[in-house]
């Protein structure tokens, strides 16, 4: 076998640190051996996928992260498979999640909030001309890179090919940020992000989502498709306005529901500082830069995280051979486009 048809395995990298674990597997600070270079490292098994038929839902995350190519939205380097797991590689965001550092100061102003949500805009404008919605957009997702700037990951909710306001039926997404219509189950598109976005404004300007609840999910719910919610005193009229417009409950209503989509919120008095092109050449001193001592620093990661020891373990359960038909086309190199 010559160099070129030769497979990324695991072993092509040495494991350095758990940054990340949920319910969908665990991910790891990697170094990749012979490049040297620092990728995050998503792995999931295949069994676990499988009890939880969510197939469909990767594979179409592996289709969407090698296809669409933004300055905030992460990339895909690798992707490979053995008999037990799937793995990603993406490009590793040092700075953390934004999570991590509005918890840390517990609000944000609306500068600061202006600043990172319109890359947030930005990168869902670009999934949308490609009809994907996100679905998932929240702190725990939004990352923030070496250079101040944000990248979006985790597109395991993501849907490809929506084109109308009725094409995704799934109820999934992360409760404080479902929009009413998923809730209502009566089929949604792409006004959900511009819903979440206005959660996540929200969030960063007061600290909480705008319909938190501890631990009442009904409420919650109740709240999200009848309530309206509490706009702090201190908050610009142009803020008020503008989340005012995310939170309409009808998706046709919704700012960005109509067919402008972003446009729509670009043109908000409340972004009308905001000069989109400097923003997207990333050319706009950040509010924070990660100060990182070598590339693989992760100070701005949750020690709950790296405390753990860095183990690809053996996956439990029955596995599912990986020549399966399943992930066939799952393996990706892109810096050679190759594919299984």
């Amino acid at each position: 076998m010559d160099f070129e048809e030769r497979k990324l395995t695991i072993d092509d990298f040495s494991l350095l640190k758990v940054v990340g674990k949920g319910s969908y597997g665990t991910v790891m600070l990697a170094r990749k051996d012979d490049t040297d270079e620092v990728l995050a490292i998503k792995m999931l098994e295949k069994s676990d996928l499988k009890k939880r038929r969510q197939e469909v839902h990767i594979m179409s995350e592996r289709t969407i992260l090698e296809t669409i190519d933004h300055p905030f939205i992460v990339s895909l380097r690798y992707a490979f498979q053995n008999s037990e797991k799937l793995y990603f590689c993406l490009e590793f965001c040092p700075g953390g999640e934004l999570f991590y550092h509005l918890q840390r100061v517990e609000s944000f102003n609306e500068e600061v909030a202006r600043f990172y949500s319109a890359q947030m805009i930005l990168a869902l404008e670009h999934l949308h001309k490609h009809n994907v919605i996100y679905r998932d957009l929240k702190p725990e997702n939004v990352l923030i890179n070496t250079d101040g700037y944000i990248k979006l990951t985790d597109f395991g909710l993501a849907k490809e090919n929506i084109v109308t306001d009725k094409d995704a039926q799934s109820f999934c997404g992360t409760p404080e940020y479902l929009a009413p219509e998923i809730l209502l189950r009566k089929g949604h598109g792409k006004p959900v992000d511009w819903w979440s976005l206005g959660s996540i404004i929200y969030e960063m300007i007061v600290g909480l989502p705008p319909f938190y609840q501890n631990d009442d999910k009904d409420k919650l719910f109740k709240d999200i498709k009848y309530g309206e919610p509490e706009y702090p005193e201190e908050m610009s009229p142009a803020c008020k306005d503008l989340l005012q417009g995310l939170f309409k409950k009808d998706p046709g209503e919704r700012l960005g529901g109509s067919k402008s989509n972003a446009d729509e919120i670009k043109s908000h008095p409340w972004y009308s500082q905001v000069d989109w092109e400097i923003i997207k050449e990333k050319k706009i001193i950040p509010p924070f830069k990660p100060d990182l001592d070598s590339d693989d620093d992760t100070k701005y990661i949750d020690s709950e995280f790296t405390d753990m020891l860095p183990i690809d373990s053996a996956a439990d359960g029955a596995v599912l051979d990986s020549g399966s038909l399943t992930w066939k086309d799952f393996s990706f190199d892109s810096n050679k486009m190759m594919t299984d």
